[in-house]
């Protein structure tokens, strides 16, 4: 058959995306997968083609002493059906990765999820934070301080907004030590992850604060009770980036088919494994391989990489009911952008566009939707894992999709 009887075929699921090596060459397979996905969702993948970098245009930008650029391999997983608040609807999952059997496992979680009518996903938090800290002479000065910063809030709020046409204060929340005060200041950041904003508007009311209240010294204006690219239960409880949960009810049924396991040993190994083992292991986060998932998206999309550790940091929960298998992963503290910092870069913004994420978003629903995908993403790459573990199928699994070949 000829390219586009073949692309033709994949659309209507006749043929696995997976499966085109079987009928034409290894590159040629590349650029027939890359036309699928172009005519699903309607976009020119044109960057991702040529894989070239417009350096004029990420000098000093989103990089300094440019040398050239380095390849990371560029998958999709999917599609997966996502009911969202934002995210209505089948969309492909684009993974840069160099971890073989990442998007094939992906993918046959998505296969379960998308047979039990898809993901649930919501955002139910939103806003990025930067807390400044200041030093007084005493601690009684201190506690004055965020006496202050309770009746002023009104006012900072209203001088760190006119930095920004794009953001807007929520809240501010003084924290003491002694005579130290960490101010953490919760900002709209609009679709724009949004630390320089924060930055910019938390200087502005640092400058403020200075001026206006005897005593205050700022010490610095990120003090790491943000908390920027560090796990930190102040992320967890407070907020910063997306707040967002997915969730699935994976039928008896489909779980046998699709895995061939059952709700009740798979909800035994989270136990085992996600809960007690993380506790064990003293790590406050309990989740199989969230990070996997959240930086293959990550470097798909341009995020700021660094943020993989905050953004990965969650909770997998799941439950036997009757057989039919609950799971669900909490994000508290997810990073996202669709403008800004490196999804400005041709070959991100044509990632992003895959996903229905451009300019013509409304404002802060861009960001929102790729949240919500993100964490479908997640629930579908933790439900594959927990199962291959429990069939004690994971090492088979990597051995035949290649990990252990040589070269």
């Amino acid at each position: 058959m000829n390219d586009n009887e073949l692309i033709q075929k994949v659309l209507k699921d006749e043929i696995s995306l997976h499966k085109i090596e079987e009928y034409v060459t290894p590159e040629k397979a590349v650029s027939i997968r890359r036309n699928v996905i172009e005519e699903y969702a309607k976009v020119s993948l044109e960057g991702i083609a040529n894989s070239t970098v417009e350096y004029d245009k990420i000098l000093n930008k989103n990089i300094e002493n440019i040398i050239g650029t380095i390849s990371i391999p560029l998958g999709v997983a999917g599609p997966i059906k996502v009911n969202g608040d934002t995210a209505k609807g089948i969309f492909y999952l684009p993974i840069a990765t160099t971890e073989g059997a990442l998007v094939a496992s992906i993918s046959r979680g998505i296969k379960a999820v998308n047979e039990s009518g898809g993901a649930m996903a919501h955002v139910y938090r939103d806003g990025m934070a930067r807390a400044p800290v200041f030093e007084f002479d005493t601690s009684e000065k201190a506690v004055e301080f965020t006496k202050w910063i309770e009746k002023n809030q009104d006012k900072l709020s209203n001088y760190a907004n006119k930095t920004t046409t794009h953001g807007k204060v929520k809240s501010m929340s003084c924290f003491i030590l002694g005579n130290n005060v960490w101010l953490r200041v919760l900002m709209d950041t609009g679709d724009a992850m949004g630390m320089n904003m924060l930055t910019l508007a938390s200087e502005a009311i640092a400058e403020y604060i200075e001026q206006n209240f005897n005593g205050a010294s700022l010490v610095a204006i990120s003090g790491n009770m943000c908390s920027d690219k560090k796990e930190s239960f102040v992320n967890e409880l407070f907020g910063r980036g997306k707040g967002v949960v997915a969730d699935c009810l994976i039928n008896k049924k489909i779980l046998e088919k699709v895995f061939g396991v059952q709700a009740e040993k798979v909800n035994n190994l989270n136990i085992k494994k996600n809960l007690l083992g993380s506790s064990m292991a003293g790590s406050s986060k309990h989740n199989a391989h969230f990070a996997n998932v959240i930086a293959g998206i990550f470097a798909a999309t341009g995020q700021d990489l660094a943020q993989v550790v905050e953004s990965s940091s969650g909770y997998t929960w799941t439950e036997n009911r009757g057989g039919d298998l609950y799971i669900s992963v909490t994000l508290p503290s997810l990073e996202v952008a669709t403008v800004g910092g490196g999804t400005s870069i041709k070959q991100q913004k044509e990632v992003l566009s895959i996903m229905g994420l451009n300019s013509n978003n409304n404002l802060g629903d861009g960001a929102k939707k790729l949240a919500e995908i993100t964490a479908a993403g997640v629930l579908a790459g933790e439900l594959n894992l927990l199962c291959a573990l429990a069939k004690k199928e994971l090492g088979a699994a990597h051995k035949k999709l290649g990990r252990n070949k040589s070269n």
